[in-house]
């Protein structure tokens, strides 16, 4: 199975999270705007890749004759819900720079929490479920 796509989509969220980062370091209220077009853009881009991995990962693992990589596939697209709706939730809240410009502690808080997540299952799907992936 070729998941290259999925590879890149992950470069390009590991790229967004870490401007976040970068612009969050030099100011939550000196770039709430940049900030609030970057969580847009993720957002964006996390829910294209998602749709994808719906309609076509997830189902071709369940799909591939391996339980294991079929239970794996389960397992992750389980997992994703609960990351996903927390991603969702932290959009909603800090995509309005008003919002940034009022409680930039707030927002750190809920970004090291929500894109700490989100890196973190990012990362695990690139050591584990991708490899499987392209081994079926």
């Amino acid at each position: 199975m070729d998941i290259q796509r999925y590879y890149h989509d992950h470069t390009q969220i590991f790229r967004q999270i870490d401007t976040l980062r970068e612009l969050s370091r030099a100011g939550v209220r000196e770039n709430a705007v940049r900030i609030s077009e970057i969580i847009t853009g993720t957002a964006s881009h996390i829910k294209l890749h998602l749709a994808a991995e719906d309609r076509v990962l997830y189902p071709a693992l369940a799909r591939s004759g391996d339980a294991q990589v079929a239970a794996m596939s389960a397992r992750y697209r389980g997992e994703m819900q609960g990351i996903a709706s927390a991603f969702a939730a932290f959009v909603a809240q800090w995509r309005v720079p008003s919002r940034l410009v009022a409680d930039p502690d707030g927002f750190r808080r809920d970004a090291n929490t929500v894109l700490r997540a989100l890196f973190d299952r990012l990362q695990r799907e690139s050591v584990e479920l991708y490899p499987a992936a392209e081994a079926v």
